[in-house]
């Protein structure tokens, strides 16, 4: 079977050069060329619409690709297209560039000037490891074939305010709606997605904190299936197991898991991680839940602003989701999208614990009654996101043009 290899340079005597070598491969089938990085994903979404067995086994990058500088580019098809093996081309061989072009997704690095040897061992390693992953990912009976799933996370101003219960039950309605769906726990010391829904689970997310390659297998194995049908991820039973989860663990966890499920969601609790930060980076949506009183909304302004100083997520970005909404409190949703400066979900959720009483307390929110106003507002917001409707084509593109200067500082944010 031919390897198919997409060029991307902008340099044109770089792609004359690399096309007549990569035409000299054996089995080798270069396509036509892109000249930046545009062309680049708009190709492969194009072609994964269409089958992920359309994609391109190796998509080799030009350091001179532009306008996204070539790292955060390969990040991109990294996280939109994990079934294609991404080699970047360079001048520079030191280790702190390779290591750095691993972190961001590349499977393999060639250096400047070209030598056929070189390439041609590189392009078919990398084309061998593309096609296991496509054989993984053609053995499940319920995998997700898209570019790349939706992810949303779920963040709250401070502890208390409910996003856990936004979490879960966002996702069983994009479930329910017949979409395949995960709930990734990433409020990795007091995560209690487990308890809400009756689950005891030996595995969690900190399983797969160390593991470069999370093939789906190694994946099936670290999650949980529970009785609806979501794909659970939990949070470790013992929180200080949390510190093994960084913002690189946590984002190859995310795009492992998009890569099977059409939802994503992912809750980060109210205190932000190195882990919670990069979720949030990713997402197509991220909710921050308050309350409406002061000290919530004191604090959900302080979570956009500090969102904004770390390069995380801009305020614009965010969406805050009113919980525990009255319409005799003075704090309305109007008020709380000006102090925040952050969209406001059109749908609040209105507050009546009696309803929710009983199954917190058996741990069971899943049994949570249709009739119930809380459900119904929770799951009106699903819709309102887009959970609820036909897959999207595409990942999320805000969230991979991010600068290093983010992860420089998020690092401050790791245990």
């Amino acid at each position: 079977m031919p390897i198919r290899i997409l060029p991307a340079s902008g340099d044109a005597d770089a792609v004359r050069s690399l096309t007549t070598l990569l035409s000299q491969l054996p089995d080798a089938e270069p396509v036509a060329p892109v000249a930046d990085s545009t062309q680049l994903i708009d190709t492969l979404a194009r072609l994964a619409a269409e089958s992920v067995d359309e994609l391109p086994e190796v998509v080799v990058v030009h350091e001179r690709i532009g306008p996204v500088p070539a790292l955060e580019l390969i990040r991109e098809v990294a996280l939109r297209f994990p079934a294609a093996g991404v080699v970047l081309v360079t001048s520079d061989a030191g280790p702190g560039l390779f290591q750095a072009a691993m972190d961001y997704g590349a499977r393999g690095l060639v250096t400047l000037p070209l030598h056929y040897e070189e390439l041609a061992q590189r392009v078919q390693a990398v084309a061998q490891w593309s096609s296991g992953v496509r054989r993984h990912l053609g053995s499940g009976g319920d995998v997700f074939t898209g570019v790349g799933g939706t992810v949303v996370t779920v963040s709250g101003s401070k502890g208390g305010v409910g996003a856990t219960l936004t979490a879960i039950q966002l996702a069983l309605a994009a479930q329910a709606a017949g979409r395949s769906t995960a709930l990734i726990d990433l409020d990795l010391q007091t995560g209690d997605v487990g308890s809400f829904l009756d689950v005891q689970f030996r595995r969690s997310v900190a399983d797969l904190a160390t593991i470069t390659d999370i093939s789906p297998r190694v994946l099936a194995d670290a999650v949980f299936r529970h009785d609806t049908g979501l794909a659970l991820l939990l949070a470790p039973g013992e929180g200080e197991r949390g510190e093994e989860v960084t913002d690189r663990a946590a984002r190859q966890i995310v795009s492992a898991v998009r890569s099977r499920y059409e939802v994503v969601v992912v809750d980060c609790g109210a205190q932000l991680s190195g882990a919670g930060a990069a979720a949030v980076e990713m997402a197509d949506t991220a909710l921050l839940v308050t309350t409406p009183d002061v000290v919530a909304v004191r604090g959900a302004k302080r979570t956009v602003r500090m969102w904004d100083r770390l390069q995380i997520r801009k305020a614009e970005e965010t969406t805050v989701v009113v919980n525990r909404h009255t319409r005799g409190t003075e704090i309305q949703p109007p008020l709380i999208q000006r102090i925040t400066g952050t969209a406001v979900a059109g749908t609040p959720i209105p507050a009546n614990f009696k309803e929710l009483q009983g199954v917190v307390d058996a741990g069971r929110v899943h049994e949570l009654d249709n009739k119930s106003v809380v459900k119904q507002a929770l799951w009106t917001l699903a819709g309102e996101l887009g959970l609820l409707g036909p897959p999207k084509t595409a990942g999320a593109a805000h969230k991979a043009g991010r600068s290093s200067v983010a992860f420089r500082r998020r690092r401050e944010l790791e245990p």
